[in-house]
């Protein structure tokens, strides 16, 4: 007999456009192309903050404006995720981020070349401006100079741009994740969905990665490459005037996200629900979601407070995203503020504990995720183990956190600041008196009896030995330095000599990483799995506004209010108080992995409140279904005994 095969079956059989699998792969490629251009932009807040003048005030407001953005729609546009076609929207959110990337790399191209000054910290003065002199004409100049030039409003337009551009940026990725993951939930089986999923948030993970990676390369490019001849940049990239390439970063994110942007014209807006592994769970897999009836805008308007509601008073669902924001405040705190921790910590170079953090944490972290949804798959976890699990992972991450709070270094000891009231060599404040140093000074030295200074001018040095290239070696005649003075220093922190607790503080903090995220996946795939499936999408939308109103927006003032703690001086400029220059070492590591601690233990606590309520409802369904049994069990035995009576009667 001729087997007649469906036209359709095998059109299918061979469209990408109708595999949720290629569906997964654009969404993946998408999503690490709409984070390259976050992560290029808190790559190069600093670059930009040095090029136009900007102050951090404002810097801080242009990164807001970015959630702004986002969570003014998110929900909104997340409740209409089951009811439009999701792929387009996902397509016209990814083209949408792109012109927002060409839009903040528009200034560079509007602004003429970028001006720096030749004067202070030249290196064709042989280094003798940070000397100690006695004429404060010459050591306040500069300094006077830089606070005219920063004060200019000549990029008053620049900042409206930019402001432009991070709310478009962050409108446009309102529809990509929440759409993109109620689609795979939707049409992947219920084997595979936890997998996917987990490969989803994995790419969400290295999307930042990629992009300090990328920022850190095009930095490393003068910022006029485009339009300034080679041999007329007279500056390297560690001279403290410096400004790298920090558009081209996002020229590059536009053109990634136009292109992952296309696939999306071509998916239908629903598929052929994929077929499970398992026979006995085909027929549950294999059911397609029930349409969902179109509303109109005002019936969504009556409808959103009552959805909204519902969603959020179920208790499994607010528990575990208040279990996933805490999680989040941890990643937070360690992609913002980790690399600072190890660069004061460990004296390590701003790039080199960069590096560390995108070559080590961040990719542990991404096949953490991964780990966790393959996990999920194989053992087939329930509600309820996936909230055990959660819960398991958070007391081992927990566990592995607390020696981190005692690995790490003494603060190195700075003449006048640490150890508070502690005199080096001559009286500082009579060298000073002698030696007339700008105020605002910060070229911090190393002397040759151990103690730093902040300046060479502070350790009294009068002399400078340079080598061919006019690089400062040695600072002499220092009359600070010694007991009887004329000591030397070189350039530089003294810093601590306990750079061998690095490696063990890498291995321990990368196991806290690893172990913490394997509980992602298992606790998003709940999450969908709790809801009703016409608010699937709605319910990833209110979970990921929690993120960015509860995690993303506070927690970075949080970490960093701790952090400012423990510093022991402030540097100034023009007045005002700029960044910190020394901390207080223990402070820092008992205030910064404390809070992580805090945010570990809120997550365990959310997570262990999940297990109880889904065991509590589960025992309820049973001896539900067991009274249920019992009385159809009671009702066919009185039936059989009034049979056999009703025989019984006839018998006689």
């Amino acid at each position: 007999m001729t087997t007649i095969r469906d036209p359709h079956t095998k059109a299918r059989g061979w469209n990408p456009f109708r595999s949720i699998k290629f569906f997964v792969l654009c969404q993946g490629f998408l999503q690490l192309a709409q984070l390259m251009a976050s992560g290029c932009l808190k790559s190069s807040i600093s670059t930009i903050e040095r090029r136009y003048g900007f102050t951090s005030q404002k810097v801080g407001l242009l990164v807001a404006f970015n959630e702004v953005g986002n969570v003014m729609l998110i929900v909104f546009v997340s409740f209409l995720g089951s009811r439009v076609h999701r792929p387009r929207f996902i397509g016209a959110g990814a083209l949408l981020a792109s012109v927002s990337a060409l839009i903040i790399a528009l200034p560079h191209f509007l602004g003429g070349p970028y001006q720096h000054t030749a004067q202070a910290g030249s290196t064709t003065d042989n280094g003798t401006s940070g000397l100690c002199q006695s004429q404060s004409s010459n050591a306040t100049l500069p300094s006077n100079q830089s606070c005219g030039l920063s004060e200019s409003p000549t990029h008053g337009g620049v900042f409206p741009v930019l402001l432009l551009g991070q709310l478009l940026l962050g409108i446009s990725t309102v529809p990509i994740q929440p759409f993109g993951i109620s689609y795979v939930d939707d049409f992947a089986s219920r084997r595979n969905s936890p997998l996917y999923i987990g490969i989803l948030l994995a790419m969400t993970s290295l999307g930042p990665a990629v992009g300090f990676m990328m920022g850190s390369f095009t930095l490393r490019l003068y910022v006029d490459f485009d339009r300034v001849p080679t041999d007329q940049i007279l500056l390297d990239s560690k001279d403290l005037r410096w400004v790298g390439a920090w558009w081209l970063g996002f020229l590059i994110a536009s053109c990634l996200l136009f292109l992952t942007s296309l696939p999306y014209l071509f998916f239908p807006r629903s598929l052929t629900k994929e077929s499970a592994f398992r026979e006995e769970s085909k027929s549950e897999d294999e059911k397609q979601p029930e349409p969902v009836q179109t509303v109109t805008l005002i019936q969504f308007l009556r409808r959103f407070p009552q959805i909204m509601l519902r969603t959020l008073k179920n208790p499994v669902f607010l528990l575990l995203c208040l279990g996933q924001v805490f999680c989040a405040g941890v990643i937070v705190g360690v992609i913002t503020f980790l690399a600072k921790f190890m660069e004061r910590q460990f004296n390590l170079s701003a790039s080199f504990s960069t590096m560390l953090i995108g070559v080590v944490h961040i990719p542990i972290s991404v096949a953490a995720i991964v780990v966790g949804g393959a996990v999920m798959r194989h053992l087939d976890l329930s509600r309820l183990g996936a909230a055990r699990w959660c819960s398991l992972a958070m007391v081992l991450a927990l566990l592995c956190s607390v020696p981190l709070l005692f690995i790490g270094c003494p603060t190195q000891n700075v003449a006048g600041i640490f150890p508070p009231g502690r005199s080096t060599g001559k009286s500082t404040a009579m060298q000073t008196a002698r030696c007339v140093c700008p105020p605002d000074a910060f070229n911090p030295v190393c002397a040759s009896d151990g103690t730093e200074f902040r300046s060479p001018c502070l350790a009294g040095c009068v002399a400078v030995e340079t080598d061919n290239l006019n690089k400062v070696q040695n600072y002499t005649s220092c009359g600070c330095v010694g007991r009887g003075g004329g000591g030397y220093a070189v350039p530089g922190t003294c810093g601590s000599s306990c750079s061998h607790l690095l490696v063990l503080f890498m291995v321990i903090s990368s196991l806290t990483c690893f172990i913490g995220a394997t509980c992602k996946a298992p606790s998003f795939s709940t999450i969908l799995r709790t809801v009703p499936p016409e608010d699937k999408s709605f319910a990833v939308g209110v979970c990921y506004m929690l993120f960015r109103v509860l995690a993303f927006l506070p927690t970075p003032v949080i970490y960093g209010s701790v952090i400012d703690k423990s510093c022991l001086m402030w540097g100034r400029k023009c007045g005002k108080r700029t960044s910190c220059l020394y901390y207080d070492l223990d402070s820092f590591r008992r205030g910064f992995f404390g809070l992580l601690t805090v945010f570990l233990c809120l997550a365990l606590f959310c997570f262990l409140m999940t297990t109880l309520v889904l065991r509590k409802q589960t025992g309820s369904l049973e001896k539900k279904a067991g009274s249920e049994r019992g009385y159809k069990l009671e009702s066919s035995v009185e039936g059989v005994e009034g049979r056999s009576e009703g025989g019984g009667g006839g018998g006689e």
